[in-house]
Order: structure tokens, then C-alpha cells, then sequence
């Protein structure tokens, strides 16, 4: 079971990082604005915040990947590891609610699976 969190909370800090590359460096590209539905003129003007939104992204990735392979203390993992997905889990469900409903199942539900079979593999510590 922690083997499966591990792999699944993975997948969620790669997914952040994928969505950093979009973001930060492929909104204005012809495969970035058919991913977010834009047109080039939306792109143009919304650039500089799409770029901020994938830094925010990215912190998210980061601080999965730094608890993933950087702290050794069990604990200390477990706590922060459940800090960031819930963090993803709240940015998919107010993604959903205020910009495109399907980030709940993109980006919220991963994040959410992680985090239960996460609760559960650590939970008997």
C-alpha cells in the first residue's frame, strides 16, 4: 500500500509539472491553446498570469518530489505529502467551481485517490 501511494502521489507531482510546461511555457503555442481553448488573442492577454499559475504549479510539484525523495522521517513525510495533496485537491475543486469543470476530474481526482490511499498506507504509524 505504501508503494502504491508513493507511485500515485508520483504521478500527481509529474502531472504538476506537466501542467507548469504548459503553462509557463506552451499557453501561446498552437498545442497550448488547443489544451486550454483559446484563442490566440486570449493567449496573447492572458500569458503573464497563465505563467504565474504554472509557478504556482510547480511549488505544488515541488514540494511532492522534496517529501518523495528528500525527507527520511516517516512522519515528517507523511504530513507534508498530505499538506500538498490536499492543496491539489482544494486547486481542483476551486478550478472546477471558477474556470472549467473538468479540472475536478484532471486534476482534483488523482490528487484525491493519492491522498486516500495515502491516509491509508500511513495512517497505522
Amino acid at each position: 500500500m505504501k508503494l502504491t501511494s508513493l507511485i500515485l502521489t508520483g504521478f500527481v507531482a509529474v502531472e504538476h509539472v506537466f501542467i507548469l510546461v504548459l503553462e509557463m511555457f506552451l499557453w501561446k503555442t498552437e498545442f497550448g491553446m488547443k489544451v486550454f481553448q483559446l484563442t490566440p488573442e486570449t493567449a496573447e492577454i492572458t500569458a503573464k498570469l497563465a505563467k504565474n499559475q504554472g509557478l504556482y504549479n510547480g511549488f505544488l510539484a515541488a514540494g511532492l518530489f522534496w517529501a518523495l525523495f528528500f525527507i527520511k522521517d516517516q512522519s515528517q513525510k507523511f504530513q507534508t505529502i498530505l499538506f500538498f495533496l490536499i492543496c491539489v485537491v482544494v486547486a481542483g475543486i476551486y478550478g472546477s467551481a471558477t474556470a472549467k469543470f473538468s479540472i475536478l476530474f484532471s486534476q482534483g481526482l488523482p490528487a484525491f485517490l493519492a491522498l486516500v490511499v495515502h491516509w491509508l498506507a500511513y495512517r497505522k504509524q
